[in-house]
């Protein structure tokens, strides 16, 4: 079998297996009670949370564990918004649902793309207004795998910020960034990206699924989604997840480890893929920028082809692909995202996302443009 949808999962990696273990079994004690071999659980939780912390160049503090990618993206569009229920936030057309469904519930307003898929600057800056608190663009997108601009949108809004300063204006404005898919790939370091909250799943870097944290730069004001007892800076409550932390923790170090590496490896296979579809595919379109792009997406449209039985020919050959993000997978829908970069639903229905990993090599590649030249 041959996998290519490392943006919908990835396994998980043998080495974060191997420090989870221990914490469902002989330390499975809840880190909040106050005996002896509950408070050493205590203490390699709040190591894992200070292990990310340094991966990602923030505290400790502002680390807050969650279940996963869709709770960390709710906690900051809902939780900012709770805040400053008077004001208004801005997200672009290509977000992950979870960003994009709760947004609907609140006062938002949408920022386009390009038809490469990347964020316009002009249209986000005309977007913002005195009244806007929040901004919300994704690192890389989860379809086409466009990379955003987010440094130039952090400095947009320090610009935003002073302009409020000098006026009198006290409304803060927070950037908020979705980096699920971006964390293999890219500088993560929360300084020099200029974010304030950033969202991250351990699912999606070979940790285990159900386990995320969501960064929240200390000064950055919001309220929890979820109540209880007071845990993760009352946050979010509940009974920590110890295993999944210390996972997320042992899975981001590996990914930022090897990050430069494995781009540059997928790089290589990423160039074949293009040239490969080019000589075989000669109709086939490549969507996003390839300038600008996560080095492990393939996304294109098969003008004239039907991507859900292409998808279950490639299956049945033992390829496995995606149209577009899994967790949309059984809706009737076209991808907001190829809509948003205007794609029209017949191509849309025509295309397919190619997403590798790790184990994927170039033979695998020359056995997917075999087949879809086959099949297509």
């Amino acid at each position: 079998m041959i996998y290519l949808d490392h943006a919908a999962a990835t396994p998980l990696n043998p080495e974060v297996l191997a420090v989870m273990q221990p914490f469902f079994t002989d330390q499975f004690y809840n880190p909040s009670a106050t005996y002896m071999s509950a408070q050493k659980v205590r203490a390699a939780l709040e190591q894992a949370r200070a292990d990310v912390a340094v991966q990602l160049g923030a505290r400790p503090s502002e680390i807050i564990f969650t279940a996963g990618g869709t709770e960390s993206d709710n906690l900051a569009i809902t939780g900012v918004m709770r805040e400053f229920p008077d004001a208004n936030m801005v997200v672009s057309a290509i977000e992950h649902d979870a960003v994009l469904k709760p947004a609907t519930q609140l006062n938002r307003r949408i920022a386009g793309v390009t038809r490469r898929g990347i964020v316009s600057i002009e249209d986000l800056r005309n977007k913002i207004d005195d009244n806007t608190v929040l901004v919300s663009v994704m690192y890389a997108n989860n379809e086409v795998g466009t990379i955003q601009p987010i440094r130039q949108i952090a400095q947009l809004l320090t610009q935003i910020r002073e302009e409020r300063r000098k006026s009198g204006k006290s409304l803060p404005i927070y950037l908020h960034t979705d980096a699920c898919q971006a964390a293999n790939y890219l500088d993560l370091h929360v300084s020099r990206l200029g974010v304030d909250l950033m969202t991250l799943n351990g699912g999606k870097i070979y940790g285990s699924k159900q386990s995320g944290v969501l960064f929240v730069r200390h000064m950055v004001r919001l309220r929890p989604i979820i109540y209880g007892g007071g845990q993760e800076r009352n946050l979010r409550s509940g009974t920590e997840n110890v295993p999944g932390a210390i996972g997320f923790a042992k899975a981001l170090q590996i990914a930022v480890d090897r990050r430069h590496e494995e781009s540059e490896r997928l790089q290589v296979l990423q160039k074949l893929t293009f040239d490969l579809i080019s000589d075989k595919l000669p109709g086939a379109v490549i969507n996003g920028s390839q300038k600008h792009r996560l080095p492990n997406n393939i996304h294109i449209t098969l003008p004239g082809q039907d991507n859900e039985r292409m998808l279950v020919e490639l299956d049945e050959r033992g390829i496995m692909a995606a149209a577009g993000s899994a967790c949309s997978a059984s809706d009737d829908e076209p991808s907001h995202v190829l809509s948003a970069m205007g794609i029209n639903d017949a191509d849309a229905r025509a295309s397919l996302r190619i997403t590798m990993g790790r184990e994927t090599t170039a033979a695998d590649i020359h056995e997917l443009a075999d087949t879809l030249r086959a099949i297509a």
